[in-house]
Protein backbone atom coordinates (compact mmCIF):
# COMPACT_ATOMS: atom_id res chain seq x y z
CA UNK A 1 0.00 0.00 0.00
CA UNK A 2 1.10 3.81 -0.61
CA UNK A 3 2.66 6.21 1.96
CA UNK A 4 -0.59 8.46 2.46
CA UNK A 5 0.76 11.69 3.18
CA UNK A 6 -2.45 13.50 3.55
CA UNK A 7 -6.12 13.98 2.46
CA UNK A 8 -8.18 16.99 2.18
CA UNK A 9 -10.82 18.73 0.58
CA UNK A 10 -10.43 22.28 -0.72
CA UNK A 11 -13.24 24.82 -1.37
CA UNK A 12 -11.77 27.11 -4.26
CA UNK A 13 -8.80 27.42 -6.40
CA UNK A 14 -7.06 29.43 -3.87
CA UNK A 15 -6.91 25.99 -1.41
CA UNK A 16 -6.28 23.77 -4.21
CA UNK A 17 -2.84 25.89 -4.88
CA UNK A 18 -2.19 26.23 -1.43
CA UNK A 19 -2.20 22.81 -0.71
CA UNK A 20 0.44 22.28 -4.13
CA UNK A 21 2.53 24.72 -2.35
CA UNK A 22 2.23 22.44 0.64
CA UNK A 23 3.92 19.73 -1.18
CA UNK A 24 6.26 21.96 -3.20
CA UNK A 25 8.07 22.54 0.02
CA UNK A 26 8.77 18.65 0.34
CA UNK A 27 9.84 18.48 -3.44
CA UNK A 28 13.61 17.75 -4.50
CA UNK A 29 15.56 17.55 -7.66
CA UNK A 30 14.51 14.61 -9.23
CA UNK A 31 11.18 14.38 -7.76
CA UNK A 32 7.99 13.56 -9.91
CA UNK A 33 4.63 14.57 -8.95
CA UNK A 34 2.10 12.66 -11.19
CA UNK A 35 -0.89 13.97 -10.79
CA UNK A 36 -4.86 12.34 -11.73
CA UNK A 37 -8.28 13.95 -12.35
CA UNK A 38 -10.85 14.42 -14.81
CA UNK A 39 -11.39 17.93 -17.29
CA UNK A 40 -11.54 20.58 -15.06
CA UNK A 41 -10.38 18.61 -11.58
CA UNK A 42 -7.84 21.47 -10.77
CA UNK A 43 -4.46 19.47 -11.33
CA UNK A 44 -3.13 22.87 -13.00
CA UNK A 45 -4.50 24.78 -9.86
CA UNK A 46 -2.72 22.41 -7.81
CA UNK A 47 0.70 23.22 -10.16
CA UNK A 48 0.19 27.08 -9.97
CA UNK A 49 0.87 26.71 -5.87
CA UNK A 50 3.64 23.77 -6.82
CA UNK A 51 4.77 26.70 -8.84
CA UNK A 52 4.77 29.28 -6.61
CA UNK A 53 7.41 27.78 -4.48
CA UNK A 54 9.34 26.55 -7.30
CA UNK A 55 9.29 29.09 -9.31
CA UNK A 56 8.15 31.93 -8.09
CA UNK A 57 8.62 34.48 -10.95
CA UNK A 58 6.96 32.65 -13.48
CA UNK A 59 3.72 32.45 -15.05
CA UNK A 60 2.16 28.87 -15.33
CA UNK A 61 -0.36 28.29 -17.68
CA UNK A 62 -1.73 24.49 -18.67
CA UNK A 63 0.63 22.91 -21.30
CA UNK A 64 -2.18 20.94 -23.00
CA UNK A 65 -1.21 22.27 -26.58
CA UNK A 66 2.61 22.77 -25.80
CA UNK A 67 2.58 19.76 -23.72
CA UNK A 68 5.41 20.90 -22.04
CA UNK A 69 6.24 24.23 -20.00
CA UNK A 70 9.86 24.75 -18.31
CA UNK A 71 10.27 27.06 -15.55
CA UNK A 72 13.54 27.99 -14.86
CA UNK A 73 13.51 31.03 -12.07
CA UNK A 74 13.54 28.54 -9.33
CA UNK A 75 16.72 26.71 -7.77
CA UNK A 76 15.79 23.67 -10.06
CA UNK A 77 14.38 23.31 -13.23
CA UNK A 78 10.64 22.46 -13.36
CA UNK A 79 8.93 20.95 -16.07
CA UNK A 80 5.10 20.39 -16.19
CA UNK A 81 4.11 18.23 -18.55
CA UNK A 82 0.09 17.54 -19.74
CA UNK A 83 0.07 13.90 -21.56
CA UNK A 84 -3.58 13.86 -22.77
CA UNK A 85 -2.51 13.92 -26.27
CA UNK A 86 -0.04 11.13 -25.37
CA UNK A 87 -0.97 7.73 -26.63
CA UNK A 88 2.72 5.46 -26.72
CA UNK A 89 6.28 5.23 -26.08
CA UNK A 90 7.21 6.88 -28.84
CA UNK A 91 4.75 10.01 -28.35
CA UNK A 92 7.25 10.29 -25.30
CA UNK A 93 10.22 9.77 -26.85
CA UNK A 94 8.98 12.47 -29.72
CA UNK A 95 8.21 15.40 -27.21
CA UNK A 96 11.40 14.65 -25.82
CA UNK A 97 10.49 13.26 -22.13
CA UNK A 98 13.58 11.29 -21.15
CA UNK A 99 15.91 13.93 -22.45
CA UNK A 100 15.16 16.20 -19.38
CA UNK A 101 18.06 16.98 -16.62
CA UNK A 102 17.45 14.95 -13.79
CA UNK A 103 17.69 17.51 -11.16
CA UNK A 104 14.49 18.81 -12.81
CA UNK A 105 11.10 18.65 -10.39
CA UNK A 106 8.64 17.07 -12.91
CA UNK A 107 4.68 17.40 -12.39
CA UNK A 108 3.03 15.79 -15.33
CA UNK A 109 -0.92 15.65 -15.88
CA UNK A 110 -2.68 12.97 -17.19
CA UNK A 111 -0.18 10.02 -15.91
CA UNK A 112 -3.11 7.52 -16.34
CA UNK A 113 -1.97 8.01 -20.21
CA UNK A 114 1.93 6.69 -19.29
CA UNK A 115 1.80 3.78 -16.35
CA UNK A 116 4.67 2.19 -18.24
CA UNK A 117 6.65 5.69 -17.91
CA UNK A 118 6.29 6.53 -14.13
CA UNK A 119 9.44 6.14 -12.13
CA UNK A 120 9.75 3.62 -9.03
CA UNK A 121 9.68 6.48 -6.70
CA UNK A 122 6.96 9.49 -7.26
CA UNK A 123 4.03 11.16 -5.48
CA UNK A 124 0.78 10.54 -6.66
CA UNK A 125 -2.32 13.09 -6.34
CA UNK A 126 -5.52 12.32 -7.02
CA UNK A 127 -8.10 15.48 -7.54
CA UNK A 128 -11.40 15.05 -7.71
CA UNK A 129 -14.48 17.23 -8.24
CA UNK A 130 -16.83 16.88 -5.20
CA UNK A 131 -20.11 18.61 -3.98
CA UNK A 132 -20.13 22.23 -4.92
CA UNK A 133 -18.83 23.87 -8.17
CA UNK A 134 -15.45 24.57 -6.48
CA UNK A 135 -14.58 21.77 -3.57
CA UNK A 136 -12.08 19.30 -4.66
CA UNK A 137 -10.86 15.96 -2.74
CA UNK A 138 -6.84 15.78 -3.01
CA UNK A 139 -5.53 13.03 -1.89
CA UNK A 140 -1.37 12.77 -1.81
CA UNK A 141 0.22 9.78 -1.99
CA UNK A 142 4.28 8.84 -1.99
CA UNK A 143 4.62 5.64 -3.87
CA UNK A 144 8.00 3.89 -3.56
CA UNK A 145 10.02 1.62 -5.38
CA UNK A 146 8.80 -1.16 -2.74
CA UNK A 147 5.62 -0.52 -3.60
CA UNK A 148 5.75 -1.09 -7.42
CA UNK A 149 7.44 -4.39 -7.49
Amino acid sequence: MSNLMMSLETTDPEQTEALGKVLAKVLQAGDFVALYGDLGAGKTAFTRGIASHLAPNDTVSSPTYTIVNEYRSGKHPFCHFDMYRIENEDDLESIGFYDYPEDAIFVVEWCEKIPYALPRNYYRVNIEKTKGEDKRSITIQRITEEENQ
